[in-house]
């Protein structure tokens, strides 16, 4: 009797440290796979801000509980379950599909180094206000809100899809429970995450202003440097996003390439990398890294310049013609 317990309880150990082991590997490839889709968050927290703009202070974080509960709708209910049947059902489609979301990233970034070279805006989405929305649509602030929260999260499901698609590419080869979780996993902690430092950028005037107020120089000081430094903040952000949709963005396109028979792009930057490398003596990875990158992003940016006229004259007028002329906030 006593034998057959503990027979039963080492199964039950047996099993808790298998289930443990599986937790473990979903996490790390979580990580894994969530770094890759950096580019994507560095985008998201830059342009969220924007969408609580021009409302009272306490509708601020309201406004971002919405948009982070519509992300995060995008992402687990959404997406996610259609990300498993195309693993189960189209696998071949993963990578066309990926390659289609890293020239919109590239796309994206072209039109931010446009606008931030002074020319007109030629982003995909419209991270700008939504000057094309229909007339009449918000005519007091709670129609307005609800104008602002439904753009955010319609540029949103394109951001989510990106990461998915990102996350999913990083797990094809692994057993599906644990693409599931690993979905699951960044999904949940990529919401988190943005909209979490969102919060803290909307917030950040409000608590420099705060500081300010406060008898303590040091404190005083220190809140009248936040809200100084925040406009500088966010420019310096929405550069790093900028640049990190073009490395992203053109970094999936050449390794797209190398996994549908052409690996040459991909070999000759990586070889390029490690010429730099060994050229830098001091922290080569990081030489290596950044020439890759660098490479990888001037890549996106060829490949934004010659997407942006297709997307502006047939894509953009077919898009709104089909939505009744509601743009593409």
């Amino acid at each position: 009797m006593s034998s057959g317990l503990i027979a039963i309880l080492d199964d039950v150990v047996g099993l808790a440290k298998v289930a443990a082991a599986s937790l473990d590997d979903a996490a790390a490839q979580a990580g894994k796979a969530g770094s890759k889709a950096i580019g994507i968050v560095i985008d998201d927290a830059a342009v969220t801000p924007r969408y609580a703009v021009g409302f009272a202070a306490e509708r601020e974080l309201p406004i971002i509980g919405k948009i982070a509960r519509g992300s995060l709708w995008n992402k687990v209910v959404v997406l996610l379950p259609g990300a498993l049947l195309l693993s189960l059902f189209a696998p071949w489609a993963i990578t066309p599909l990926l390659m289609l979301g890293g020239a919109y990233l590239c796309l994206e970034g072209y039109g931010k180094v446009v606008e931030l070279a002074g020319g007109a805006e030629h982003g995909a989405h419209g991270h700008g206000e939504d000057a094309a929305r229909p007339a009449g649509a918000a005519e007091t602030p709670e129609q307005l809100e609800d104008v602002k929260v439904a753009s955010a999260i319609r540029t949103d499901f394109i951001l989510s899809a990106e990461i998915m698609a990102i996350t999913l590419a990083a797990v094809e080869a692994s057993p599906f429970w644990t693409r599931a979780a690993v979905l699951a996993i960044v999904g949940v902690g990529m919401t988190a995450l943005v909209y979490g430092l969102v919060a803290i950028i909307v917030k950040a005037d409000d608590a420099g202003l705060a500081m300010a107020r406060s008898p303590s120089r040091l404190v005083a000081g220190l809140g009248r440097l936040i809200v100084r430094g925040m406009p500088g903040f966010l420019v310096g952000l929405s550069i790093v996003g900028m640049a990190a949709m073009l490395w992203v963005g053109g970094g999936i396109l050449v390794h797209g390439l190398a996994g549908l028979g052409w690996p040459g792009p991909e070999q000759w930057i990586h070889h390029v990398s490690e010429i730099a490398a060994r050229a830098v003596p001091v922290a080569p990875a990081v030489a290596g890294w950044f020439t890759g990158a660098a490479i990888s992003g001037v890549a996106g940016l060829a490949v934004g310049a010659a997407c942006a006229p297709v997307a502006h004259r047939i894509l953009l007028p077919l898009y709104r013609k089909l939505t009744g002329g509601r743009g593409h906030g």
